[in-house]
């Protein structure tokens, strides 16, 4: 598959680049897909939540009321998990909520991720970005020239970039991640995905 590669003013540069069918244009795997987004939202997840059984809140060990002959149900403390203060009945516990998945499994579904992308033309090939200074207005510019501004997008550049991280990180529905980092919940998460010309080469050797 050939793209355009665009200038950042938004113009096209008049070059194209081949994207490698072993990465951009296998037959996807929509179930590796889930294992790796799943996995990828589980790990995100800190696991401290924390509420207090019966035996854990504090006060309860006087019997509130007499056994016999109020009419009522009898009760031997005011801390059962019918009454309002009284314990939870199988409450939430801290946990580790990791999961693990082979690297044969991430990449698979890292170029099934990317073959959608090529498949439903939401690739965008752009020169490297190579800003002085770290300015969000001239990436919002870059943006409008584009014609992808407000749109979610994810920018892959080749290596740690910090002024265009810097330049972009304010920006609503923009992320920006290096191209050999990006997860597979990144990759399907966007409208549009931009990559930097260099970062192509930087992709493919890593999934390959």
């Amino acid at each position: 598959m050939k793209l355009d590669v665009y200038k950042i003013d938004g113009s096209k540069s008049g070059e194209q680049v081949e994207l490698s069918d072993s990465v951009f244009g296998i037959e996807p795997n929509d179930h590796v897909i889930y294992l790796a987004v799943k996995a990828h939202l589980a790990n995100k997840r800190q696991g401290t939540h924390k509420a207090k059984e019966r035996a854990e809140v504090r006060g309860g060990g006087r019997k509130p009321f007499r056994q016999k002959g109020r009419g009522g149900a009898r009760a031997g403390t005011s801390r059962t998990p019918l009454w309002v203060g009284g314990g939870t009945i199988f409450g939430p516990r801290p946990r580790n909520y990791r999961e693990k998945l082979n690297r044969k499994v991430i990449s698979l579904a890292r170029k099934s991720a990317l073959t959608y992308k090529a498949k439903a033309e939401q690739i965008m090939i752009v020169e490297d970005f190579n800003y002085e200074n770290a300015k969000t207005k001239e990436f919002a510019n870059t943006l409008a020239a584009l014609k992808i501004s407000g749109k979610r997008t994810l920018l892959l550049t080749e290596g740690n970039k910090e002024k265009v991280y810097l330049s972009g990180r304010n920006i609503p529905k923009v992320n920006i991640v290096e191209a050999n980092k990006a997860s597979t919940y990144e990759l399907v998460n966007n409208q549009i995905l931009v990559l930097e010309k260099s970062a192509i080469k930087q992709l493919e050797s890593t999934l390959n």
